[in-house]
């Protein structure tokens, strides 16, 4: 039996590279947006703690929007796996 490995398929290879982006992009996601709002929960959230949850909410979502329009960016720029999986 002829043993292939990833490094035999360079589409999967492709694949694998852009899911190890993804994961690195997501990452820097958390790192950026990560902070601590509350010290410990409770039945209540005051106005402060609230507004850091919303301020952080709204910071991941944009961080992750600017990183999927970059990415979108660069898989324009090399081809995406589906449509090299097509040809």
């Amino acid at each position: 039996m002829e043993n292939q490995g990833v490094a035999a398929d360079p589409q999967l290879q492709h694949f694998i590279e852009i899911e190890s982006q993804k994961q690195r992009f997501q990452q820097l996601v958390h790192q950026m947006t990560e902070e601590k709002c509350m010290d410990k929960p409770g039945p209540k959230l005051d106005s402060k703690t609230e507004a850091c949850f919303v301020n952080c909410v709204e910071r991941f979502i944009d961080t992750s929007q600017f990183i999927l329009n970059r990415l979108e960016q660069t898989q324009r720029g090399r081809g995406s796996f589906s449509e090299t999986m097509s040809d």
